[in-house]
């Protein structure tokens, strides 16, 4: 799906139908220089996500947001995007749309967070007909040999869980993504896989320091809570540059989001 050889990664995240346009932060991210972009589907009872996510998902929802009307908004840009849709949603939604919906809209990688390992195989299976990995997640506290199975069975890239908990900003990047980083490597998907660090990623200087310790980051509260807070497609497409930036460097200083778009608010 994406190729980690060329430079760290980066895939921001957006709720579908979080705006009437938004659809304009896809192509935002495009230009910011976006690897991937993780769409995530409203959902009334996001069990992983934290307080920020939750909020863009009631927003969301409380505008009339569906899962068709989304699919077909994603199916309008697909061709303009250009670059690979992951949608992240939970099995029940998963389940019901049917892995051929995702397909039609040009989604080409999903996270069910809520998926247990043990069930994986006929989704995985179903997604892969149509041409989706299916992205399955490690934690901190996932045990070596389900770890092992873990990587042997993601596809496109491992989705390293950097902290126990829900997804949320946080002041720093916690010392266990590193280390889980080094334990999905010791399981020998290094050369297989690219490993993205999400959950907590806040800040370029975070970024940054994810990417030297993984392949790559996912980007989700921080950039949901600027749009909840009226940022506007211009605003992250600078927001997504500065990771971007960040990125490619391997340094950055720390420049809060808002101070990289010129909002203070």
């Amino acid at each position: 799906m994406i190729d980690a050889a060329r430079r760290p990664l980066l895939v921001p995240y957006v709720t579908g139908g979080l705006t009437p346009d938004w659809t304009d932060y896809l192509l935002a991210y495009r230009d910011a220089g976006a690897d991937a972009i993780e769409v995530g589907l409203p959902f009334s009872d996001p069990m992983l996500d934290g307080s920020t996510i939750q909020q863009a998902s009631d927003r969301a929802l409380a505008r009339g947001a569906t899962v068709s009307g989304i699919l077909a908004d994603l199916t309008a840009v697909a061709g303009r995007v250009r670059v690979p849709i992951v949608v992240m949603t939970y099995a029940n939604l998963a389940l019901r749309v049917g892995m051929d919906r995702l397909a039609q809209a040009g989604v080409s990688g999903l996270i069910v967070p809520d998926l247990p390992l043990e069930e994986s195989a006929e989704p995985a299976a179903a997604a892969a007909r149509e041409g989706i990995d299916l992205v399955l997640l490690a934690a901190p506290s996932t045990p070596d040999d389900r770890l092992r199975e873990i990587c042997a069975r993601s596809r496109g890239f491992v989705y390293a869980v950097s902290v126990m908990g829900t997804t949320g900003e946080r002041d720093v990047l916690p010392p266990e993504a590193a280390d889980l980083v080094r334990r999905i490597r010791a399981a020998g998907i290094s050369s297989r896989l690219p490993v993205l660090i999400g959950f907590g990623i806040s800040t370029p200087a975070q970024a940054a320091e994810a990417g030297r310790a993984g392949d790559g980051v996912v980007v989700a509260s921080a950039l949901m809570r600027r749009v909840l807070n009226g940022a506007t497609a211009d605003d992250l497409r600078c927001d997504v540059a500065a990771l971007r930036a960040a990125l490619d460097l391997g340094v950055s200083t720390g420049t809060p989001y808002a101070e990289v778009s010129g909002d203070r608010r």
